[in-house]
């Protein structure tokens, strides 16, 4: 795949270039911040964006609004945006949308380096990629009063996994049951959460969204 890396720490961004092109990657660029990183992107037209969260001059949310301009003006581009800490508004506002070829990933789940280079192959194919921490911290803030307060234990573990982007085959393997049991999991949240007659979207993505709104 194509990648272009945005991160204002040179030793951080440095380090993720050698280990993409390890990995067969190309890069044709890797940039220090927001307004280079959309340059980059208008010049290359890469497969994949890794961009983080605060980049400079404020070091506030530059990387994801460059990522969400990035989205608008190429669809086609896939985004993976790294953040320090888990920042529910920034990640509910990247995930608020058509969430196929976005990921967002603590900083700290890059020093793992499998986790990193899956969900990266993950965002490029078109699929989604979501910290298990930041999907935690979204789904604790739900209440009791919400559906999803009906959710089984098992049940919850299945949409935290399909909020990380994970397909049913791949749930079923995480979880050690099988697909069908899966299948029939998906399927009793989208009841509990009143989307099993919904036609025209996906399902899928709007139970991961509705957890997101609470």
């Amino acid at each position: 795949m194509r990648v272009i890396l945005a991160e204002d720490s040179t030793l951080l961004r440095e380090g993720l270039v050698r280990l993409l092109l390890e990995e067969g990657h190309e890069v044709p660029a890797s940039v220090g911040d927001a307004a280079a990183l959309v340059e980059a992107v208008a010049e290359h037209r890469p497969d994949v964006v890794v961009a983080d969260v605060r980049m400079p001059p404020t070091h506030t949310d530059e990387g994801l609004r460059a990522a969400l301009e990035i989205r608008r003006r190429w669809p086609g581009t896939a985004v993976l945006v790294l953040s320090q800490y888990v920042e529910n508004r920034y990640a509910t506002e990247l995930m608020g949308g058509d969430v196929d070829g976005v990921g967002y990933l603590l900083k700290d789940r890059v020093a793992q380096v499998s986790d990193f280079l899956d969900a990266l192959e993950r965002v490029g194919a078109g699929g989604a990629a979501f910290d298990p921490e930041v999907v935690r911290r979204l789904l604790a803030r739900t209440t009791h009063a919400d559906p999803l307060g009906t959710l089984t234990p098992r049940e919850r573990a299945v949409l935290d996994h399909m909020a990380q982007g994970f397909t049913n085959a791949s749930v079923a393997a995480r979880l050690h049951v099988s697909q069908s049991a899966v299948e029939k999991h998906v399927n009793a949240i989208f009841d509990k959460l009143g989307l099993s007659h919904v036609t025209g979207y996906s399902r899928r993505v709007l139970a991961v969204l509705r957890y997101i709104g609470s």
